[in-house]
């Protein structure tokens, strides 16, 4: 189905927009939720309120990329989610690829935050522009999906310390990038 059709269901609030997403990106949206949780049912349940947040906020949002929404809403709840389930604790995630930028990432925000927040990402997505199609493949499948390392390596036929070595690479250079701009981390 397209995605065009799907959200003029859920702007026609027609609960079959529900089952048709979840077929449609269902299974993207756990694998972004179980990378950051590793737990199935925690997963399975940020999932289900994802689908709940999507519901609220179409209408009024008309996102481009539906796909890119749904993963984004799963993604937040999920890592809300980990903040949760590991304030007690204070231990490390299973991947620490969240923490690893977790300082370029602001929590909660002012005005004034919030349009930093809009330059960062701006900086980010012409930094990102520049990476070749392997590079930002690595980068995003790590940070945006928080693939393991060795599930990125399998993927790209690449060893595991390659694709260390290439995030490695492209942290130093985002670090050296946003620094020359004026952003300080």
């Amino acid at each position: 189905m397209d995605d065009k059709l799907l959200i003029e269901m859920f702007n026609c609030r027609s609960e079959e927009a529900i089952k048709c997403l979840s077929e449609k990106y269902g299974a993207t949206m756990y694998s972004v939720s179980y990378n950051i949780l590793n737990k199935h049912e925690d997963a399975e349940e940020c999932v289900n309120d994802a689908y709940v947040g999507i519901w609220n906020a179409i209408p009024p949002t008309n996102p481009d990329s539906l796909c890119a929404f749904a993963c984004r809403v799963t993604r937040n709840i999920s890592l809300t989610r980990y903040k949760r389930n590991n304030a007690a604790k204070r231990k490390g995630m299973a991947h620490t690829d969240f923490e690893e930028i977790s300082e370029f990432i602001p929590d909660e925000r002012t005005v004034s935050e919030e349009l930093e927040a809009k330059e960062i990402t701006e900086t980010l997505n012409f930094w990102l522009s520049k990476l070749n199609r392997e590079n930002l493949y690595i980068f995003m499948r790590r940070y945006w999906y928080m693939d393991s390392v060795t599930d990125i390596a399998k993927n790209t036929e690449l060893s595991d310390a390659a694709v260390y070595l290439r995030i490695d690479r492209m942290k130093k250079s985002l670090l050296k990038f946003l620094t020359e701009r004026g952003i300080l981390i």
